[in-house]
């Protein structure tokens, strides 16, 4: 597994095909979106299609010049250079004739919808050449993300290289060997902001607990969790490095982690809470 990283939520201008075709734009495509144009991308080459778009990503489309909901083309008209799927899984069947329009032999196809294989891909836009899966997680909104990709046989390497650029605009991109990963990505990165959200609802409970007013016991909580993955992204030492730096032999960091790693701790609670949401992943393919 090969990983690259945005140096900063702005990426450089993106050498992605185009026109380049966003198909959904809520809350993962539209961050991508901004993205892509913070990025440089010109909006003049770009499409949304969203038969539902919330009025930001409307007002977005009006002021920058970019085309929404437009006529599919027809008649032997330019096909979309990428087209990138950001529709909810469950509408991609309803979605696919009207999608299949816009796909050309060369065009790029990168899916961000959980659960839909590249064979899934395939069977519901028969028309399309390379196709990227990936997965993006929460953090994307803010050009923060963790994106595991991974290409069909078609994408050689320019292919990788635009979906890499479109992708990047989330943050670091980790590509994949093996499509049958993703189903992990999604357990780790994919699903891994909720488990980091439940531990500073839990800090924060527990400060309560231990006699803190509400409002205090949250602050400290969120603070210390964004705190903490800030400095975990910004220092190169290993996470268990980390801990065992902040933790003196004898102290309270020592006899709290006492209680979190002990046998059927956090440690084997995030391994069965991973290995749950891998099936689940599994199970939810197709």
């Amino acid at each position: 597994m090969s990983e690259t990283s945005a140096p900063s939520p702005v990426p450089s201008p993106a050498p992605v095909p185009t026109p380049l075709v966003l198909a959904g734009a809520g809350k993962m495509g539209g961050a991508l979106l901004k993205g892509w144009l913070a990025g440089g991308l010109d909006p003049a080459d770009t499409v949304v299609l969203d038969p539902h778009p919330s009025p930001e990503i409307a007002d977005l489309c009006a002021a920058r010049g970019i085309r929404l909901n437009p006529t599919p083309p027809s008649g032997g008209a330019a096909p979309a250079g990428a087209l990138v799927l950001g529709v909810k899984p469950q509408a991609l069947e309803e979605a696919a004739p009207a999608l299949s329009a816009w796909i050309g032999p060369d065009t790029l196809v990168v899916s961000i919808l959980a659960g839909k294989t590249i064979a899934d891909l395939r069977r519901r836009l028969p028309g399309a050449g390379p196709i990227v899966r990936a997965m993006p997680n929460l953090p994307a909104s803010i050009g923060r993300g963790a994106t595991g990709a991974v290409g069909s046989p078609e994408v050689g390497a320019e292919a990788r290289a635009a979906a890499d650029a479109l992708l990047a605009g989330a943050g670091l991109v980790a590509w994949l060997d093996d499509e049958r990963l993703i189903d992990a990505v999604t357990a780790v990165s994919g699903s891994g902001p909720a488990y980091v959200f439940l531990l500073a609802e839990a800090l924060a409970e527990a400060g309560i607990a231990a006699g803190l007013p509400r409002d205090l016991a949250e602050r400290l909580a969120r603070a210390t969790v964004a705190g903490s993955g800030a400095l975990l992204d910004g220092d190169p030492r290993e996470a268990g490095q980390l801990r065992r730096d902040v933790t003196s032999p004898g102290g309270t960091t020592a006899a709290a982690l006492a209680v979190l790693m002990r046998e059927g701790g956090l440690p084997d609670l995030l391994g069965e809470a991973v290995a749950a949401a891998r099936r689940r992943a599994g199970e939810l393919s197709g």
